[in-house]
């Protein structure tokens, strides 16, 4: 196998996913280069999470080939997902266990050294503000607080490729900035990303390269420069996926 830094961090090849009649991915191909930090936006419904899903392992594709660094996601599930860290949307946690005896489990789950774990755990609950809330059961934690502890859980095994779906959703701004600045180093250290936001301002500060999917199709890819075309995400983005934007016609009677 070819280890080299020519190696995609992530490649789909031909992937679909049927949901009876419904085609949500629809023969998807796209490369992450190893390195980028990566955006997937689309409209709802468009396969952003199916298409991560299958990423990841938790969901299994009904054609096509996913591979993380060259490694098959259902060829070699065990390698290819040593390598990754995930915060998927909507993550169900262990929730009576606090933060840290969250980190611990996993981390031992993963066959770490309970002092690795440890001594990490520690870093992670302070670099992320919830060491005054590790001893805290997770089901009393707010939504942006389960949010970080995922992301906690992610890093804890020093993965080369995060894939998060939504890691911004609600989540306050001085806790955005704390993550924004922990994956910019992640990237700068060798690391990649590839997040999925419905926020496209987001997507330009921090991403490098952009794929846009509409109908389960990827419509455009490539450097966030090319893609948007000179102009800002937002209008690149309706212009490319042919929506309407609506709110100027009817509702005569709005505010009259």
């Amino acid at each position: 196998m070819d280890n080299g830094d020519n190696v995609p961090a992530l490649e789909f090849a031909g992937l679909v996913k049927r949901f009876g009649d419904n085609v949500a991915v629809d023969h998807v191909d796209l490369t992450v280069p190893a390195g980028s930090f990566f955006g997937l936006v689309g409209p709802n419904g468009a396969g952003k999470t199916t298409s991560l899903s299958m990423a990841v392992g938790l969901l299994r594709p009904d054609g096509g080939t996913v591979r993380i660094f060259g490694r098959d996601v259902w060829a070699d599930p065990v390698a290819a997902k040593a390598l990754i860290g995930v915060l998927p949307d909507g993550m169900a946690l262990p929730d009576r266990l606090s933060g840290r005896e969250v980190l611990l489990y996993l981390g031992l789950l993963r066959g770490m050294p309970r002092e690795v774990v440890a001594e990490r755990a520690d870093e992670l609950l302070q670099v992320l503000e919830l060491d005054s809330a590790e001893g805290t059961a997770v089901v009393d934690y707010s939504t942006g607080m389960r949010k970080k502890i995922t992301l906690a859980t992610a890093l804890l095994h020093n993965p080369r490729l995060l894939l998060l779906d939504e890691p911004f959703e609600a989540v306050d701004p001085v806790s955005a900035a704390t993550v924004r600045t922990i994956l910019r180093r992640f990237v700068a250290r060798g690391g990649s990303v590839i997040f999925s936001s419905h926020v496209m301002a987001l997507v330009e500060r921090l991403c490098d390269h952009v794929a846009v999917i509409a109908k389960g199709t990827v419509v455009a890819s490539g450097p966030l420069d090319e893609v948007r075309g000179g102009q800002s995400l937002d209008d690149a983005f309706v212009h490319i996926v042919g929506a309407r934007t609506g709110g100027a016609e009817g509702l005569s009677w709005l505010a009259s």
